[in-house]
């Protein structure tokens, strides 16, 4: 007949097990890089995604239209809503994201020739948020996890100085970027943040490109 210590052993071996294969397969971000990724240096051999020359609109951005010799044609802050539209004296309504200042304000001018004579209308970003597939997002055991405007020569230390770095729990070192290159290849990119952070670790100050996704796992104890 088994004995309770031959039970208690049994199923203690059994949940151990089961653990094991959870980490394995079910949350392998979180503990470390999926087989196919790659490291910095490695990355150093292909060139970085360039950004457009221009920048280009996107939901939450805060605009100003300026209209020549027409003040009261003019905005001074016109917000671009969820929907991707502004609302402008005149113009209800006019699609606002994907288009950058100049084709805005080209059009803008096509649809004040009903009204005034010659439009001249100039828009201004004040603030912006830009395009989904131009911002760097940071998720996990960041301290302010967040979605951050790309701009030219953003580096992974810009980032983390504008999430304020990792929390206490953060497995730093087995950070990963997940990134689409120009040919919609998905790569996944090692990274060691504590080394970066804490040690000074050059080599780790690697280029962002817009549209990465910057993943902190947990540590696990």
């Amino acid at each position: 007949m088994e004995t309770d210590v031959n039970r208690i052993g049994r199923a203690a071996c059994l949940a151990a097990l089961l653990s094991l294969a959870v980490s394995v397969s079910g949350c392998s971000w979180m503990g470390r890089a999926p087989d196919n990724s790659i490291t910095p240096a490695e990355l150093a051999k292909d060139s970085v995604p360039r950004a457009p020359e221009e920048y280009v609109i996107g939901a939450g951005d805060a605009l100003s239209i300026f209209v020549y010799r027409n003040p009261d044609l003019s905005e001074a802050g016109a917000a671009v809503r969820p929907d991707g539209r502004i609302s402008v004296p005149l113009i209800e309504d006019i699609l606002a994201a994907g288009k950058t200042p100049t084709q805005l304000a080209r059009e803008l001018e096509e649809r004040l020739k009903k009204f005034i004579q010659d439009p001249n209308v100039t828009v201004i970003v004040r603030s912006f948020i830009g395009p989904p597939d131009r911002q760097v997002r940071v998720i996990g055991e960041a301290t302010d996890p967040i979605a951050i405007p790309f701009r030219d020569h953003m580096t992974l230390l810009d980032v983390m100085i504008a999430t304020k770095g990792v929390t206490k729990f953060a497995s730093g070192n087995k950070a990963i970027i997940v990134r689409t290159d120009a040919d919609g290849k998905q790569l996944t990119i090692r990274v060691r943040l504590n080394d970066l952070i804490k040690d000074g670790d050059i080599t780790q100050n690697l280029k962002m490109a817009p549209g990465d996704t910057l993943i902190i796992p947990q540590s696990w104890f």
